[in-house]
């Protein structure tokens, strides 16, 4: 791995226990992608701020009796920075890939941010794959009411890019991911000074907040166009829940995913704002193992 930190060192040697991480090819580039365990399938998809890290605590559990795929997002965490392909509908296409190499026929589905982005493409594209889906704390792009929420003023971000930007938060980029980590969770102080630095290497790589901004964030657009299209075909039937933090989202959540599926429950998770897996790891890992094990 590049960056060097003791935590990031700690998590290291907990995912090599029983992960094996590589980096697979996808257009025009690679995904660093772990993998491990044997049953039935669990993809884990992480959002902006975060890199597949973010589910080890889940993952460590779930790997005893499934498969368990933690792909770091195209153009973050460790894998490879291409200029273009972040387009949500790209990016399940790449995932379609990499599950194959795998030979992953079908799973469940586990997102949050950005992932649930990906996940909603992946799982229109393919709903023969797609067992279940736990979606986190993020709404899609053009589904529902996604228009309010590019007039939220906690969504600043989402048109923050270019060189001048990118010039502006070099060096400076545990002060950008702070604002998230800040602003947008409950209790801030559950977002550890090791956490916060060890997210904030691995953004500092060379491209990382480049495709993070003028990638991910840029292709909303295309996003909410291509999801528009991708519900005209009908709504997703697979088993949905989900999740909120009850100072984020909350319950609210299931009624914005209920525009694009059919068979979607709530849960809020209480004293969370938008960083679950970060602010409140115990409730969420028992809202989701339940509800993988129906």
């Amino acid at each position: 791995m590049a960056e060097t930190d003791d935590y990031g060192q700690k998590l290291e040697r907990r995912w090599a226990e029983n992960f094996r991480g590589q980096q697979m090819p996808v257009s025009d580039g690679t995904q660093y992608v772990r993998a491990g365990g044997s049953g039935p399938a669990v993809t884990l998809l992480h959002g902006f701020g975060d890199t597949g890290d973010m589910w080890l605590p889940l993952a460590e559990l779930l790997v005893k009796n499934h498969t368990v795929v933690v792909p770091d997002l195209r153009g973050m965490g460790l894998s490879s920075h291409p200029e273009g392909g972040y387009e949500k509908v790209a990016q399940a296409r790449d995932l379609a890939a990499i599950l194959d190499r795998l030979n992953v026929k079908d799973g469940a589905l586990v997102t949050h941010d950005i992932g649930n982005m990906v996940g909603y493409a992946f799982a229109a594209l393919y709903p023969q794959r797609v067992d279940r889906w736990v979606v986190m704390d993020a709404p899609l792009p053009g589904i529902g009411h996604w228009d309010d929420q590019l007039k939220n003023s906690k969504t600043w971000h989402f048109n923050f890019r270019g060189p001048d930007v990118e010039r502006l938060v070099a060096g400076r980029e545990r002060i950008l991911l702070d604002r998230f980590y800040n602003e947008l969770s409950f209790n801030p102080a559950r977002i550890d000074e090791a956490t916060r630095n060890h997210y904030a290497l691995l953004y500092a790589r060379p491209g990382a907040i480049h495709n993070a901004l003028g990638g991910q964030f840029a292709a909303f657009a295309q996003d909410a166009i291509d999801n528009q299209q991708l519900l005209a075909k009908g709504k997703l039937a697979m088993p949905v829940l989900a999740i909120g933090g009850d100072h984020s989202y909350g319950a609210k959540l299931a009624d914005e995913v209920a525009f694009a599926a059919s068979n979607v429950r709530s849960a809020a998770i209480k004293d969370s704002g938008h960083w679950i897996m970060e602010e409140q790891p115990n409730q969420a890992i028992d809202l989701i193992t339940s509800f993988l094990r129906e």
